[in-house]
């Protein structure tokens, strides 16, 4: 026999629970954030990577409206499209994110062409895309109820760049002002409907279960983001061991992870100094011929950092430098 399904304040209750306990902003990377705590170029990583997951939004809104067969839905639910996308070239969010861009920084070609966009970035933001195309409207719309959450870290976010990031313009949080007024809106909107159609116990935790998901995306974005713009070392009871076949083993307390392909390489460079971005750069400088090789990097260190063998620590608030300049980028690499 099913469950009986949760009253309406209750399952609401459920709801918002999740956010306390799961959305980003609980998430180390965020926290720093607002704490006054991150580097420039952090800053500057984050806002590139950040818009690549600004235009999956339209795209999964878009998904999201073939999902529906009723009228009054498709016309609420398209605003969320014109608010990002706008009604016009110069419009909407997506401007609103590149206008930030430029105001940290960033050349804005670089940012729309997602060259900067880091390997686990891109992969948690098709993540959402490909959850809404899989999943019926229902767990879609739930799914965006992080919106529930969103106006609040706004609000945090703006007090905390006029505060501590002075170096950024005004005018470039624009965006995150206009999403204090956005998200509670589309969050109303979207709470009644799951309310509504939510009714009996299954659907109730499908709608739970793809809230969790959501959440547990925007975690794997800021990951990635939090990898690169941080420092890696070996772990201080890892040892770094070449074997006689000419292969490395990094061995742990309790196991040993054999390296292979470069990376020997990568962790000769993973001393505490360099961030995952310096790395990637730099080895890229020093292999040019290997078209993948930032990939491979990111990739290296998400898989190290997972297996244990690797300590991230944040780069410090005064390391403000933009990365190499073309002149740099350009010269033979010294360790090379």
């Amino acid at each position: 026999m099913s469950e009986a399904p949760l009253p309406p304040d209750a399952f609401a209750a459920a709801l918002r629970e999740i956010g306390e306990e799961r959305y980003h902003h609980r998430h180390p990377f965020n926290l720093r954030m607002h704490e006054g705590l991150l580097s420039r170029r952090a800053i500057q990583c984050w806002v590139a990577n950040r818009y690549y997951y600004q235009t999956r939004i339209p795209i999964k809104d878009g998904l999201i409206l073939t999902k529906s067969p009723d009228a009054a839905f498709r016309r609420e639910w398209v605003e969320r499209i014109h608010d990002h996308d706008g009604r016009q070239p110069g419009e909407g969010g997506l401007e609103l994110w590149l206008k930030l861009a430029d105001t940290v920084g960033l050349e804005r070609g670089c940012v729309e062409r997602f060259d900067p966009v880091l390997p686990g970035a891109r992969r948690a933001c098709d993540a959402y895309v490909e959850f809404v195309s899989g999943h019926d409207l229902l767990e879609s719309v739930a799914s965006s109820l992080t919106e529930l959450f969103a106006g609040f870290i706004m609000h945090t976010r703006i007090a905390a760049f006029e505060k501590h990031y002075d170096w950024v313009d005004s005018a470039g949080l624009d965006y995150f002002r206009s999403r204090t007024v956005q998200a509670p809106k589309d969050s109303r909107y979207g709470m009644s409907f799951v309310l509504e159609h939510a009714t009996e116990r299954e659907d109730q935790e499908r709608c739970l279960a793809a809230l969790r998901r959501k959440c547990e995306i925007l975690w794997s974005f800021l990951d990635a983001v939090d990898r690169a713009t941080s420092r890696p070392s070996l772990v201080p009871q890892a040892l770094l061991r070449e074997e006689d076949d000419g292969s490395s083993v990094v061995v742990l307390s309790e196991r040993a992870v054999r390296i292979g392909g470069s990376g020997a390489e990568i962790l000769s460079l993973c001393d505490g100094e360099r961030t995952g971005n310096d790395i990637a750069e730099t080895l890229a400088r020093r292999h040019p011929e290997a078209g993948e090789i930032r990939v491979e990097v990111h990739d290296f260190l998400e898989q190290m950092g997972s297996a244990a063998a690797l300590r991230f620590e944040p780069e410090p608030p005064e390391a403000t430098g933009t990365g190499p300049t073309s002149e740099e980028a350009a010269a033979p690499d010294p360790a090379s």
